[in-house]
């Protein structure tokens, strides 16, 4: 199952293991169960701590795999094989079951150790998801600190029964004791929020009695950290605000255009930014989203949803862009139930099932190609009259039998049947009929919109398209606040150029802080 590359790599991380842990494994007949014990022995070979056990419990998920802790009498289940990108997740869950301590921040782990009640988390995935470990891991982490918390990771692919039962048509899906907890991206401590609901306010009070900063970078794609490193690196007091650490990037799947890296994948160059920016002394504070900014004696405070205040001499805004939404009838209705964003994430949800993808630039056209590998037919509906695709990508699709391009097409409306997709209707723009298509989902890919509906209260300078507004050194209509990356009137949108942008912003607010100092120091002089 696994090769020797790998297993020597685990044999050198298993070394550090002081506690016994059980593989409690479930199966049946099925090919997956084959995999899963031939995976549950390689590992057993790997160290003297580990020991395959045959899973008592009848009603277990067959085929899974349990990581059971004798000694503290944790559970950690995999439903399925957890390869792909949910390899590392069975990795930190053996690892932080057999005793290795977890990285996770101290005030996170005492919060955990806190909670006393009994959660039993079920979190629905597909192996080509790229969002789905962070959330299978910080669940993972709860419950190997915890023994009331149980964590239950299950390949969406393979128990496709459970998943059309209870209507899972995106992923992560998370179930809390049986009942819809969230659904997406969600961080360790969005979860301690929802379930401790005194953890959010006393976040917002220490975050509010933090030192003014001289630089606060708001947003933690690749704007925002090549923003604070360079405010780092000039010795300025630097703080990151951001939602999650790495935006948009996350969720990407191939790069093959960072220069320098002939191709890398999203998650491991996001990985690879905050171990940059951790390098220095920079104040990183993950998973709170800016909700205000306000100019208070010539310097500025961020308000955050949590009701936190932030205070910072000079500010790089870097909040990045999200997808474009097609707001018709029915795409609210259904969203995340058929109607996604991410191939990569949803796409095995709609295994052998029609579907369409809206959008025939680069995005929609190479979430075509890849969506054509796993659904039944895919149907590419363009507005234009032209497919704004690279060559390279049209001649691939139109080699695939599976893929059906219409161009000049207006989608008017999203079908379902009050619990999932159904279709959708377009409009013919050269005849002016209505059609219809009969699908299972539907993935929209139509460009960009920036993240800064908070900043239309403030005095800050948008373009009519929402982006902030700057000149070639980043800076804003407000003195002393900088824009970068996707967020701003940048005319391409690309992770290099995002980086640049960051560079600029930040050197240019580390010109004004200058600037601004001396003046003040000139003031007190001829005061």
């Amino acid at each position: 199952m696994l090769d020797n590359n790998i297993k020597n790599q685990l044999k050198s991380h298993f070394e550090s293991l002081t506690q016994p842990v059980e593989l409690l494994i479930a199966l049946d007949d099925s090919k997956k169960s084959t995999e899963v014990e031939s995976l549950a022995n390689d590992l057993a070979s790997l160290s003297d701590k580990f020991t395959v056990v045959n899973n008592p419990d009848t009603s277990a998920r067959r085929p899974s795999m349990v990581v059971h802790s004798p000694v503290k009498n944790t559970h950690i289940t995999f439903a399925g094989v957890p390869m792909g990108h949910e390899f590392t997740s069975l990795v930190l869950a053996l690892l932080h079951t057999g005793g290795h301590a977890s990285k996770a921040k101290s005030e996170d782990i005492e919060q955990i150790q806190s909670l006393d009640q009994q959660l039993n988390f079920e979190i629905y995935i597909s192996l080509s998801c790229q969002t789905c470990p962070q959330v299978v891991q910080a669940l993972n982490t709860m419950a190997a600190t915890n023994s009331k918390i149980k964590a239950t990771m299950i390949d969406g692919a393979l128990f496709q029964e459970e998943v059309e039962e209870r209507n899972i048509l995106a992923v992560p899906a998370v179930y809390l004791n049986g009942e819809p907890f969230s659904q997406g991206a969600l961080s360790l401590t969005d979860i301690l929020n929802k379930v401790d609901s005194k953890g959010a306010a006393r976040q917002a009070a220490a975050l509010s009695e933090k030192d003014e900063f001289d630089v606060l970078v708001v947003g933690g794609g690749p704007a925002g950290a090549s923003a604070a490193i360079y405010s780092a690196r000039k010795g300025l007091n630097t703080g990151v605000v951001a939602e999650r650490f790495g935006g948009q990037v996350a969720d990407t799947l191939a790069i093959e255009n960072f220069i320098s890296v002939k191709a890398t994948e999203g998650p491991k160059l996001v990985a690879q930014l905050e171990e940059h920016v951790k390098e220095y002394d920079v104040d990183v504070m993950h998973n709170q989203r800016a909700a205000g900014l306000e100019r208070v004696n010539n310097k500025y405070e961020i308000t955050l949803e949590n009701g936190a205040t932030l205070k910072a001499k000079s500010l790089v805004l870097a909040t990045g862009a999200r997808w474009r939404e097609m707001n018709v009838p029915g795409e609210q209705e259904y969203r995340g139930h058929g109607v996604a964003y991410c191939p990569h994430c949803d796409g095995p949800l709609f295994k052998g099932k029609p579907v369409a993808v809206i959008g025939g630039g680069n995005s929609g056209i190479e979430a075509a190609i890849d969506l054509a590998n796993i659904v039944e037919h895919v149907t590419v509906l363009e507005f234009a009259d032209t497919l704004r695709a690279d060559e390279v990508l049209i001649r691939k699709a139109k080699s695939l039998n599976n893929i059906t391009i219409i161009k000049n097409a207006q989608t008017t409306e999203v079908l379902g049947d009050g619990k999932k997709v159904t279709g959708l209707t377009y409009t013919d723009r050269v005849s002016g009929d209505s059609k219809a298509l009969t699908l299972a989902g539907i993935f929209v890919q139509i460009g960009l919109i920036p993240n800064t509906e908070w900043l239309k209260i403030s005095d800050l300078a948008l373009s009519k398209f929402g982006e902030i507004l700057i000149d070639a050194k980043g800076a804003t209509s407000l003195p002393g606040v900088y824009g970068a990356g996707d967020a701003t009137n940048t005319p391409f949108k690309q992770i290099i150029i995002a980086m640049g942008s960051g560079a600029t912003a930040s050197l240019g607010a580390f010109d004004y802080l200058i600037r601004n100092s001396e003046e003040s120091e000139q003031d007190k002089t001829a005061a």
